[in-house]
């Protein structure tokens, strides 16, 4: 196991900035996530932890020391990549084996642990066989375990689920956390799908455009977003998000929503929005999940009235699609109670709520 320090780390290709001052401490053991949209720089920078790319700026220190005069074959990094990069020509025995007698481990202990590699990995009826008629599914098994066998110091996944089936992408999640709990080794997983990182890594790094939105763990980020990407990029359903320019009128604070829809700010929401006077146009963020139905349950509540323009069934829930003027709400109808066409009203509670500059994205009324 090793721990990682990303210092200041900037990668560029000719004028195009890939990555830009990134910084992370990854502890010893930690199973961390690379998290964003396609082309931000979450491979970048695995490649830069490699070292299959060089870093433009800054460094990266593998237990406190500085690796990058170092070859790759050296630096004791187990790989899994979304395209499996397995030996199709050799048998499934062979594939797991290679790394082990390239390192020239003794030919029992080869057996001994290829078998028990098989075993946990549930190929063991495929050992003779060659890696070509492997399915898809095990496949992946193979590329895992192959990396694993050797107990790298580091393990390295770029996207390795995103070609699996769905059934079978949510039973390897799990069997990933739980490998990553039996070797100890600190991994470093890159992907853009948030339910993969919200369920498999200790700690999320989010990344947009080269840049660092936000590193914490999953209910931290999840919870108490930095910034206006962060809560729209995390959650399902997503965040309402819902912009605006901030007006008073008879000493009433309204977001005046485009579109023609009002949102009267009351409680830590109109606080949070008056923490910077120089705010004039702002983002009224909250969860599907907090918006609810019936009767008021604190008078900071902020109460709209909408036409149910949408109901979706996902699983035992609904999913309610709220039309206010031109802007839409999603909210969840527990109860099944609502009807489509129908106008009601709902609730958004100002603790809940959060509050975001429209311009720069920054969260406001955070310390």
């Amino acid at each position: 196991m090793s721990s990682i320090q990303i210092n200041n780390v900037t990668k560029r290709f000719g004028d195009f900035t890939a990555v830009e001052d990134l910084s992370l401490d990854i502890k010893e053991g930690e199973f961390v996530a690379l998290l964003g949209p396609s082309g931000c720089g979450k491979t970048t920078t695995m490649n830069m932890v490699a070292g299959i790319e060089d870093i433009s700026e800054g460094s990266i220190l593998f237990d406190g020391q500085d690796l990058s005069s170092t070859r790759i074959q050296d630096r004791n990094i187990g790989f899994v990549f979304q395209n499996y990069a397995i030996f199709t020509h050799l048998s499934v025995y062979k594939n797991l084996s290679y790394g082990l007698e390239v390192k020239k481990i003794d030919k029992s202990d080869i057996d001994t642990r290829v078998r028990a590699m098989a075993d946990r990995m549930s190929i063991t009826h495929r050992l003779e066989q060659p890696a070509s008629s492997l399915s898809v599914n095990e496949m992946q098994k193979l590329a895992i375990g192959r990396s694993a066998i050797v107990e790298p110091r580091i393990f390295l996944l770029d996207e390795p689920l995103s070609n699996l089936d769905a059934g079978f992408r949510a039973y390897m999640r799990a069997e990933l956390k739980v490998l990553q709990h039996e070797f100890g080794q600190t991994m470093i997983y890159v992907t853009h799908d948030q339910i993969e990182a919200m369920s498999l890594a200790d700690k999320i790094a989010i990344i947009d455009q080269g840049k660092l939105m936000q590193y914490g763990s999953p209910l931290d980020i999840y919870n108490s977003p930095d910034n206006r990407f962060v809560a729209n990029f995390i959650g399902s359903p997503r965040m309402n998000l819902i912009d605006g320019k901030l007006r008073e009128e008879k000493s009433q604070l309204k977001l005046m929503v485009h579109g023609g829809a009002e949102i009267p700010l009351k409680g830590q929401v109109k606080s949070n929005f008056t923490s910077d006077g120089s705010v004039q146009s702002g983002s009224f963020g909250i969860r599907p999940q907090d918006i609810y139905f019936g009767d008021k349950r604190s008078s900071n509540d902020i109460e709209m009235k909408g036409i149910v323009d949408v109901l979706e069934r996902v699983g035992p829930k609904r999913i309610a699609h709220l039309q206010v003027s031109e802007t839409n709400f999603i909210a969840f109808d527990d109860q099944d109670q609502l009807k489509l066409g129908e106008k009601v009203s709902f609730f958004l509670p100002s603790e809940k709520s959060m509050a975001f500059d429209e311009v720069s994205g920054r969260r406001l009324g955070v310390i």
